[in-house]
């Protein structure tokens, strides 16, 4: 597959040196300093790196769900950092979709609540929410389980339930952790399709951390997270 040709597209998103930190003062760790990086709407970027570098870390930040210690998180020129705890959650609700690799579904909500959750916070059910979200539900493999609980599913299932609700609200920022980790070969493949025609489709900006070299092909561009930064890496998709 050819890489799509974003050299002069604004990006959506912009990293200028980033350091996570964790202590006070003379005993504090670095879990990574001087990251930069931008993403372009409709751009698909894997970032990989050694356990333990802090890439679902680095995207934690990308969200606003974590602080940083230097530099700044810009999306489409606003600063995530001047935002307080409430602005930051209207404005991941409004523009980010988050695949966590430790699920986060709501135990007391059957599937389909799950996956609507992010519509209903919007106040968009009525505009043709329904329907949206038994689309993905089918895209997902997990027709006909609607009505069912988190503790009625696998993990592979639930793993499906974050990635569409992650999609169902077409989020201009996509935002997934290891969508991929606890699926099977046949459904990654699929996930990774799905996911790959919401960014091309609808210009959504992609960010996927993944050990997976099979994933990583598929992406525009591989960025290597380390501690002292982020270095490109090559890809087939590149070449």
């Amino acid at each position: 597959m050819a890489a799509t040709d974003l050299s002069h597209a604004h990006p959506l998103l912009q990293v200028s040196d980033l350091a996570k930190r964790y202590g006070e003062a003379e005993a504090q760790s670095t879990v990574f300093e001087q990251v930069s990086c931008e993403i372009a709407a409709g751009e698909f970027v894997a970032i990989v790196g050694n356990s333990g570098v802090g890439k679902s870390t680095f995207l934690n930040c990308l969200a606003g769900l974590d602080s940083w210690q230097q530099g700044q998180v810009l999306h489409q020129g606003v600063d995530l950092s001047t935002l307080n705890e409430a602005q930051r959650a209207i404005w991941r609700r409004a523009h980010l979709g988050f695949v966590f690799q430790a699920f986060h579904v709501l135990p007391h909500l059957d599937v389909t609540q799950n996956v609507a959750l992010p519509l209903m916070l919007l106040g968009r059910m009525h505009d043709g929410g329904e329907q949206r979200v038994q689309q993905l539900l089918q895209a997902v493999g997990l027709q006909g389980l609607g009505p069912r609980l988190p503790q009625q599913l696998s993990g592979g299932q639930l793993q499906r339930v974050a990635i569409a609700r992650a999609l169902v609200h077409s989020p201009p920022l996509l935002l997934a952790d290891e969508p991929t980790g606890n699926l099977d070969p046949s459904t990654a493949q699929q996930i990774l399709d799905l996911l790959l025609a919401q960014t091309r489709e609808q210009g959504t900006a992609l960010v996927l951390v993944t050990h997976s070299g099979e994933a990583a092909k598929r992406a525009d561009r591989v960025l290597r997270l380390t501690a002292v930064g982020m270095q490109t890496q090559e890809t087939a998709a590149s070449t």
